[in-house]
């Protein structure tokens, strides 16, 4: 496979009318993954950002390795989510998923013709629309420094086991944790209170586990919400306040993005 070369697609848009030089001022010097050039396939009414890049990296079979480097997985999204951020600063858009790979240009436009309907429907829901990101946390307690403080020399009162004190100071940290976590449910239900009005859609991701945890509390909700980019502003500060008065409990905002959460379903496996 040495020198094939494929075509690496990142999002569908309007095909360019009134907007063309705007858009076209956008790709102008925009690099995409593999640091390759970034340009547009059309048909009909839509167009898709492509660029090529080497069988050899993005072939399928190379793929299910280079998914498990987490270097070479980090590297790709970033570029992955350069072109669709910098062209979403202009354009509505749809994101693909990452590594959506197509043997050339002529299969990415075929696959736009067959989706004309389905893509269209997508981008004019998008429309004036960005996605915000909410995740509530529950803090880890800090750890007992010592369980009971012995007593003063003389005093007739005996010093605790060290068996015993050791169980008080888990059953102690164990209702601390079981507190903040009530806490944070209750975070939860506030951010789906405050996004009624405000949100259009929800989508509803996996609470991050293992080594996408954040090591400084658990993570129990991880949700998207997609919201008119006039009430961008208020969605954002009602979700900023929400665990306010909850000790223990934090609410993580971020975006505006790109409605990511919101395109998987129309986008199907990788095809070639």
């Amino acid at each position: 496979m040495t020198g094939q070369q494929l075509s690496y697609a990142y999002a569908v848009i309007r095909s360019p009318g009134a907007t063309a030089e705007p858009t076209r001022a956008r790709l102008a010097g925009l690099r995409g993954v593999a640091g390759a050039p970034v340009t547009l396939v059309r048909s009909g009414a839509l167009a898709a950002a492509v660029s090529e890049v080497p069988a050899e990296e993005f072939s399928e079979a190379a793929l299910k390795s280079r998914l498990e480097d987490l270097d070479w997985l980090e590297s790709t999204a970033r570029a992955h989510h350069l072109v669709i951020e910098t062209l979403a600063a202009r354009v509505t858009v749809l994101p693909l998923r990452l590594a959506t790979v197509y043997l050339d240009e002529s299969r990415v436009e075929a696959m736009l013709s067959e989706r004309q309907e389905a893509f269209a429907e997508l981008l004019d829901r998008f429309e004036a629309h960005v996605e915000w990101g909410v995740k509530v946390y529950a803090e880890a307690p800090p750890a007992s420094e010592s369980a009971t403080p012995s007593a003063a020399p003389g005093s007739s009162t005996a010093e605790p086991a060290p068996g015993r004190a050791y169980l008080r100071t888990r059953r102690q940290h164990r209702q601390a944790h079981e507190d903040t976590r009530r806490a944070a449910e209750v975070a939860v239900r506030r951010t789906e209170e405050r996004a009624r009005g405000l949100a259009v859609e929800r989508s509803r991701h996996r609470p991050q586990q293992g080594t996408l945890a954040d090591a400084r509390g658990e993570n129990l909700a991880n949700d998207a919400y997609l919201v008119p980019r006039h009430l961008a502003a208020e969605f954002r500060e009602r979700m900023l306040h929400a665990a306010d008065d909850l000790p223990g409990v934090r609410v993580e905002v971020t975006g505006p993005w790109a409605p990511y959460s919101f395109a998987t379903p129309a986008e199907g496996a990788r095809q070639r």
